[in-house]
């Protein structure tokens, strides 16, 4: 494609994307959520609150929040936590800065991986790429979930857990991408200009870095969009189990664990990191779609 075409063809993506209201909606909350990530401190002041000071005299004798709706005051915005008495405004906007850098560190790493097993396994064949697919099936049929919460209980203690989750999220989180992309490599692979470049006398890491991977680069954007809103799922699972970010850190999944005993007396307990959660797997769901929709208009779905 000549530099003349791609400024059009750009054209022609952006403004499907900036037509398609979901998508303009799931990027606008994207934004918004990395930036209450980013900005938890600030945010938690605001109320002049932070998730780690003890409130107990906003709980009764037998821990429950005193008070409308958990507690939810001037001093509370959003109630506080049974038992403890933390603040739980701070506790979820604190929250989003785990689950989401979480899970956007775990979906680098897993992309990095993909890509790399999938470009290399799709372009030079043989028997690595045999092995490679007997590697990803193995991953495919293996109880991932089992195994990460079995390396969370027994890592050691000192060992940053933050680092330990993305790193376990992130190394079974490879299969599916480097599955497309290696299938996208060997349609690459007997394109035109590609057989013309090694015909040329191109070395195998040109050809990947100048004619393979560019081409790969809308697939890539979009698959890592859509993988984003399972490594944060991922993340709160493993919260949820006992095995994720410890505490005192504010964890999404944590709290939604911790909220299932205390449904009864004190729902909004669950609603708040709940529905954090929600919008945010939603977010980055709907901003997917829309990429996959602008970068390839021939994909089933699409209007034309």
């Amino acid at each position: 494609m000549t530099a003349v075409a791609v400024l059009p063809e750009r054209r022609a993506r952006w403004r499907r994307i900036t037509t398609d209201r979901w998508a303009v909606a799931g990027g606008v909350t994207v934004a918004a959520l990395l930036l209450i990530a980013l900005a938890a401190p600030l945010l938690a002041g605001l109320s002049g609150q932070d998730p780690y000071t003890y409130h107990l005299d906003a709980l009764d004798d037998s821990g429950v929040p005193i008070g409308f709706g958990g507690g939810i005051s001037a001093e509370h915005w959003f109630g506080v936590e049974p038992l403890t008495g933390r603040d739980l405004f701070a506790i979820t906007v604190y929250g989003a800065r785990t689950s989401i850098l979480v899970g956007l560190a775990a979906t680098v790493l897993s992309v990095f991986l993909g890509v790399l097993v999938g470009v290399t396994s799709g372009f030079f064949g043989g028997w690595y790429d045999r092995i490679t697919g007997r590697a990803i099936d193995v991953l495919f049929g293996f109880p991932t979930l089992i195994l990460m919460i079995a390396l969370g209980a027994i890592a050691p203690v000192h060992f940053p857990k933050q680092l330990l989750v993305v790193g376990v999220i992130g190394l079974f989180g490879w299969p599916g991408i480097a599955r497309v992309v290696r299938g996208q490599t060997l349609a690459l692979k007997q394109r035109t200009f590609v057989v013309a470049s090694v015909s040329l006398g191109a070395g195998s890491g040109h050809v990947l870095r100048r004619q393979v991977l560019p081409n790969l680069a809308a697939t890539i954007i979009v698959y890592a969009t859509m993988l984003i809103p399972g490594m944060i799922g991922a993340e709160a699972a493993l919260s949820f189990l006992g095995v994720g970010v410890p505490p005192p850190t504010p964890a999404w999944g944590r709290s939604i664990g911790d909220a299932i005993a205390w449904v009864q007396t004190d729902p909004m307990f669950l609603v708040f990191p709940g529905a954090a959660l929600f919008v945010t797997t939603l977010a980055f769901n709907l901003l997917g779609d829309g990429l996959r929709d602008a970068l390839d208009p021939k994909s089933p779905g699409v209007k034309r």
